[in-house]
């Protein structure tokens, strides 16, 4: 069974987008077992007023509107300040055409899903810039040389179209695949129109399906039926901006005559049109209401058997969960919370036929139990296995795990270890599942592995894109003033010199249960590593690195501890002297901005540059702004009483004080976020720039929220953040 209903990664602020990291070199450092002795007393921080340049929040609204003359005309002029600095740089050119090149080779592992006997691809390169979309047999793809078919140009589509479109995915209707929805977004915003597409004709169908430009869902129930859930007008969509309400929608009709089949409450986070495939190929409908972001009911929809709507029945589950969808039948859920005789974090699994019967759930099978020190990672099924990665200390490795019927078994499969090991596409109806592995120091590979045969082959890896034969990556531990033990990660030279002058970029992230794994960034290695810096990696409460209660640790009023745990990164870096301030910085996107600019509140001290990238700095108005009202589970109401008093105390905009040195920070969002909005980067920019502090501000027109919609911006930011880090970390400005 495949179930197909929403999952919360997909509103995620997005930290892989922004996972553009830097690092330095020196001698021996202390044992990586070695943990950092803990603080006797909390870092202190202060809480100040805005009203020292007696000014209000009101002052800064008008850079609230996205597309404003005034606010564009601010945006411009700041633009045009930061990037005549930074591209003067004789560096910044040699960053880009590095970047470029990196971006643009042919030598990219191409990442394929898997069905009836074809793998297919989204590619892009110089002559791609906004890819293309391609197929090709497994046996050619397995090859040195394969020869790819494309299905659909974007670059031409753009073209033809005079849209800037960008690729979002598609969705397409088993066991033939022939038909597929296809996702594509005006500038890279979330929202995305949605046109059905043939595979086989290589063409958009005519007369066939198409949203308006939404958030939202869609998802097949047969080749005439689709279940959608979108912006239908006036009072269908949630305060969060995604949709309230789930229809059915047939073949012919407009999208006004679609029926509804379930619909949320205006205050949820949505409501997931959805649909789940059994063993046997029978399709279901199972939309998701989400009434907050980590509180989700699943609803099945009954049909009579002469196609009518029958009664929705709900799947008798606790609401904190995540749904990993099914093998064999099996419904595969993680609790979030503890539930029965089941703990937080376990996978367990049901019968689906057992609901299907009565409503109800009987029996249920354990089958994977974290203990305090691993997590669960990425899951998929084939055809035959259930496969899983699983970390202990952020490090991970696969398991095939089979149902028999009565209890689950599992056995640990042969991968490279210390790194991290990824379930990559499956497919339920095929033996052939692709798995990765990745360190910081080796480049990713691309395995195939039949979970029938047992047998393993290198399908791809990438080239050494920098030299790491000199370099070495640790692991240590610092301590959080409540005694808590932090993992995070030294990338360096081996000859690095513990005297404090190491460049040194410390990224982060700490929320929505984001795991932050030991990755190569092709990237990272060459604008950074080989050009003196130091990368660390922290592994901070709020992400998924040790399961739910790692993230859970941080969620609203408890959020300063996430802080106080990258602090004690920082601090534990200057103890080591393997850095300093001066050559100390930090690199964080989207709530990793949060992180990044609550930081330079907090702790200006520890830091001398810091990227603060699409990032959410109004904590008293981020739920008013775009998907903002969807976070409240993650951060807290700004309305509460007490919830509401802590994020002013946490809200870096709040916080900014015209006494205070502050390092010259580094500003970066996209006009066409449509998640986080580019209003919390401006107001944060317009208000240190009237309490007289120097800043880098960087707004690219387009990008949704990777702040870039295509290669060449990539490299380009990748080139001016770099010149950055080098100008405040190395050359010490």
């Amino acid at each position: 069974m495949t179930l197909t209903a929403f999952s919360k990664i997909a509103l995620l602020l997005g930290a892989s987008a922004l996972l553009l990291a830097c690092s330095d070199a020196g001698t021996t450092a202390p044992s990586s077992d070695k943990a950092e002795t803990p603080s006797k007393t909390p870092r202190p921080y202060k809480m100040i007023s805005y009203d020292t340049v007696g000014q209000t929040d009101a002052d800064h609204l008008w850079l609230e509107e996205v597309e404003g003359e005034k606010a564009l005309d601010q945006v411009k002029a700041w633009n045009t300040r930061s990037l005549e600095g930074l591209k003067a740089d004789a560096r910044y050119q040699t960053f880009y055409a590095d970047a470029l090149e990196i971006l643009q080779s042919k030598d990219k592992i191409p990442y394929v899903s898997y069905r009836n006997g074809e793998v297919h691809n989204f590619w892009q390169d110089d002559t791609h810039v906004r890819g293309i979309w391609r197929e090709s047999t497994l046996d050619s793809y397995l090859s040195d040389a394969p020869i790819w078919e494309t299905v659909l140009d974007i670059d031409k589509l753009a073209k033809d179209e005079g849209k800037n479109w960008v690729y979002k995915g598609n969705s397409c209707l088993p066991p033939a695949n022939e038909l597929c929805m296809v996702n594509l977004s005006d500038g890279g915003k979330d929202a995305v129109v949605r046109r059905e597409f043939n595979t086989k004709t290589k063409s958009f169908v005519k007369d066939g399906f198409v949203t308006p430009e939404s958030k939202g869902t869609i998802d097949w129930v047969d080749e005439n039926t689709v279940v959608v859930g979108v912006d239908f007008g006036d009072g269908t969509m949630t305060d969060s901006g995604y949709p309230m309400v789930a229809k059915l929608w047939t073949r012919g009709t407009p999208l006004s005559a679609a029926v509804e089949i379930g619909r949320g409450e205006q205050a949820d986070v949505g409501y997931w049109a959805g649909t789940f495939e059994l063993e046997d190929g029978t399709r279901e409908i199972m939309n998701a209401r989400s009434k907050t972001f980590y509180t989700s009911r699943y609803d099945w929809v009954k049909r009579n058997t002469d196609g009518s709507l029958g009664e929705t029945v709900s799947l008798p589950l606790p609401e904190k969960l995540n749904m990993y969808g099914a093998f064999k039948d099996q419904v595969l859920v993680q609790l979030n919370e503890d539930w029965r005789d089941f703990k937080t974090g376990d996978l367990i699994s049901f019968d689906i036929h057992d609901f299907m019967k009565d409503g109800a759930i009987d029996e249920i099978a354990l089958v994977f139990r974290p203990d305090e020190k691993s997590s669960l990672g990425s899951v998929g099924g084939t055809k035959s296995k259930l496969l899983v990665s699983i970390s202990r200390d952020v490090k991970s490795a696969a398991y095939a795990f089979d149902w028999n019927g009565k209890k689950w078994t599992s056995e640990k499969l042969d991968f490279p270890a210390n790194g991290t090991v990824s379930i990559g596409a499956t497919n339920d109806k095929e033996d052939v599942a692709f798995v990765s592995s990745e360190s910081f120091l080796t480049p990713d590979t691309l395995w195939t592995y039949n979970t029938k045969t047992e047998k393993r082959a290198k399908a791809k890896s990438l080239p050494d894109w920098f030299d790491a034969s000199n370099m070495v990556s640790e692991q240590f531990f610092a301590s959080s003033p409540d005694g808590t033990k932090v993992p995070y990660f030294v990338v360096r030279a081996k000859d690095t010199k513990m005297d404090g002058t190491n460049p040194t970029l410390l990224y982060g992230y700490g929320g929505f249960e984001i795991s932050l794994n030991p990755s190569y960034s092709a990237t990272r290695g060459k604008l950074w590593l080989e050009n003196g810096g130091v990368y660390v990696l922290a592994n901070i409460r709020g992400g998924g690195e040790y399961g739910p209660k790692w993230h859970q640790a941080g969620l609203k009023t408890n959020r300063q501890r996430i802080y106080d745990d990258f602090i004690a990164v920082a601090e534990s870096l200057i103890a080591q002297k393997i850095t300093s301030p001066k050559h100390l910085g930090i690199e964080g996107g989207s709530n990793g901005g949060l992180l990044t600019g609550v930081m330079t509140t907090q702790r200006p001290d520890l830091f001398n540059a810091a990227i603060i990238a699409v990032p959410l700095l109004d904590m008293q108005r981020f739920h008013m702004l775009l998907a903002g009202a969807s976070w409240m589970g993650e951060y807290g109401n700004p309305e509460d009483a007490v919830e509401g008093k802590f994020l002013r105390q946490i809200s870096p905009y709040h916080n900014l004080d015209a006494n205070a040195d502050y390092p010259e920070v580094f500003l970066i969002t996209s006009t066409k976020d449509d998640r986080v909005h580019p209003g919390h980067a401006r107001k944060f920019a317009k208000r240190m720039e009237d309490q007289g502090h120097d800043f880098f501000y960087y707004e690219n027109i387009d990008g949704g929220h990777s702040a870039a919609a295509n290669l060449k911006e990539t490299a380009n930011r990748l080139a001016l953040q770099h010149v950055y880090l080098m100008q405040k970390l190395k050359d010490g400005k």
